[in-house]
Parts: structure tokens; C-alpha cells; sequence
């Protein structure tokens, strides 16, 4: 059965399943399927999975562990893969199995990451296949990475239920 810390936000129509552990301060969003079914899922503190993103594994094979201060975009697809912290994953982007993804990186909106990728920590990935655009620089840490889960974190406020 899923597991879940503390102040987290689940929508009413979001799926968890399975071996899922997640930390604290997390927020799934609408739509949203998380599936622990065929192997583990874990996904650290300040987390947001927003509408429509599917996490899933390969059945013995990959697992997915997802770091802290992560924004996993709309209908992104993280499949199997390691994603550190303070990343940002664009809407529609895809990555999969085996892929590691390095703390303070962005992978663009729509960008494909393939199997066993390494993206190097503090990069941009953008593109299909995804490939090095450039470094993040201090700006895009706090001014995307930061500003998102951060406001991901006081969206999931105005569910909590004593704001109803």
C-alpha cells in the first residue's frame, strides 16, 4: 500500500498504487497515476506531480526514485528512471528507464530522454532525442526550479481542508 508524509495533497481523481513512498510536503495532482505495481516507487519531500504525469517501472528491471524539490510536469512520463534533487521535468516531456537525471537540471517541455541517459547536474536537456543545451545558471535555480515547486507547495494549500 502507498505510504505518505506529512501536509500532502492528492487529488480526488489522482492513482497511486503499489509500492509508492512518498515524503513530505508532496502534491499529486488531477489526473495524475502513480503506479508502484511492478516495482518500488520513492519520491522525497516537496515533490509535485502534476495533472495528467504517469510514474511508473519496469517489472524487475528499473525502479523509479524521484529526489526532493522536484516539478514533474504535466503529462510527463518518468518511467524507471532516478531523478535528483531540485530538477525540473517540462510538460510532456518523457524519461526512461535507467535514465539519471542530476540535481539542478531541467529537461525541457516535450524532450525525450532515453534509456540510460545521464544528464549531467546543473544542465538543460531539451529535444528528441534529448541533448545538452546549456547550464542552469543561479537564475533559472531559483526563478524555475524554486519558483514552481514552491508554488506547487502553496497551490496544494488552498485543498487542505481547512480552507474549504
Amino acid at each position: 500500500m502507498p505510504a505518505m508524509g506529512t501536509n500532502c495533497f492528492i487529488a480526488p481523481n489522482a492513482t497511486i498504487v503499489g509500492d509508492v513512498i512518498m515524503g513530505d510536503d508532496c502534491s499529486i495532482w488531477f489526473n495524475a497515476v502513480i503506479r508502484g505495481d511492478v516495482n518500488s516507487i520513492r519520491i522525497g519531500n516537496k515533490v509535485n506531480v502534476q495533472d495528467g504525469a504517469v510514474i511508473h517501472c519496469s517489472y524487475e528491471k528499473s525502479k523509479a526514485i524521484i529526489g526532493h524539490n522536484v516539478s514533474i510536469g504535466h503529462n510527463a512520463i518518468v518511467h524507471g528512471c532516478v531523478i535528483h534533487d531540485n530538477v525540473l521535468v517540462g510538460m510532456g516531456a518523457i524519461i526512461m528507464d535507467n535514465a539519471q537525471v542530476g540535481s539542478n537540471s531541467i529537461i525541457a517541455a516535450g524532450a525525450v530522454v532515453l534509456e540510460n541517459t545521464v544528464i549531467e547536474p546543473g544542465s538543460i536537456y531539451a529535444g528528441v532525442p534529448a541533448k545538452k543545451v546549456k547550464n542552469v545558471s543561479q537564475e533559472l535555480i531559483n526563478g524555475e526550479i524554486n519558483r514552481i515547486a514552491n508554488n506547487y507547495l502553496m497551490y496544494s494549500s488552498w485543498f487542505a481542508p481547512d480552507n474549504k
